[in-house]
């Protein structure tokens, strides 16, 4: 942590030696989502590489954010320590800010469907849905045959499950819609009306969740702040 210090004694300057180190602010918002093991923060920072996320886990750890426990034998799970939940207001005021702040067409040209999808399956509202399994297959046409198709599983009293292979289950809705309208969406900068009506997402399959899509979608924990920037 000590690599380009400030070397200086004032708090914020040694709070910044530690906190903004690339990645570091970005891993926190995983970790304070919710996040605990490797591969899960893994699919929240997608571009990051895994020697550069083993590395700032160590720093934050080093730092006393975070904690390491062996939650079976080979597997490590990663916890905000005292110092580290002391940190919430902090990541959440910088999402705050960037809502409000940078302008969206700056924000939608950062285009990440791994993320997207990721943050769509920790933020879904499952209460609307149907007490039954439910298959959500989010389709984007203009993606890589890789990228293309994802599926959301909604079971009751269970996690929401995130596939990017088929899992075999038979599919309730079928969302056809280009990334940027579903990220759009997603911030609250577009609505799911919206895109229906001219269009740029066309629903298939159960109507009742067709219907319900504005709802149970949950949106950004960000989305409810309005933009400030162009």
């Amino acid at each position: 942590m000590t690599q380009g210090s400030y070397k200086q004694f004032c708090p914020v300057a040694m709070a910044a030696e530690i906190l903004c180190t690339r990645w570091t602010v970005v891993l926190l918002r995983e970790l304070i989502a919710g996040s605990t093991r490797f591969n899960e923060l893994r699919r929240g920072v997608p571009r990051m590489s895994p020697a550069l996320l083993s590395q700032r886990l160590k720093d934050l750890e080093a730092a006393g954010i975070l904690a390491r426990s062996a939650s079976e034998p080979g597997v490590s799970e990663y916890r905000l320590t005292a110092a580290g939940r002391e940190l919430k207001p902090i990541i959440e005021a910088f999402g705050i800010w960037g809502q409000r702040r940078v302008e969206a067409e700056l924000s939608l040209r950062h285009l990440d469907v791994q993320l997207l999808m990721w943050d769509m399956r920790r933020n879904l509202n499952t209460t609307p849905m149907p007490k039954r399994r439910s298959v959500v297959r989010f389709i984007y046409p203009g993606l890589s045959a890789a990228q293309r198709a994802w599926w959301l599983i909604v079971e009751p009293k269970k996690d929401v499950d995130l596939c990017s292979v088929d899992p075999g289950f038979d599919v309730d809705l079928y969302v056809s819609v280009d990334l940027r309208t579903m990220t759009a969406i997603w911030m609250g900068l577009d609505t799911v009306r919206a895109a229906i009506s001219n269009r740029r997402m066309i629903l298939t399959g159960d109507q009742r969740l067709a219907g319900a899509m504005q709802v149970w979608l949950g949106l950004s924990p960000f989305a409810k702040e309005q933009k400030l920037a162009g």
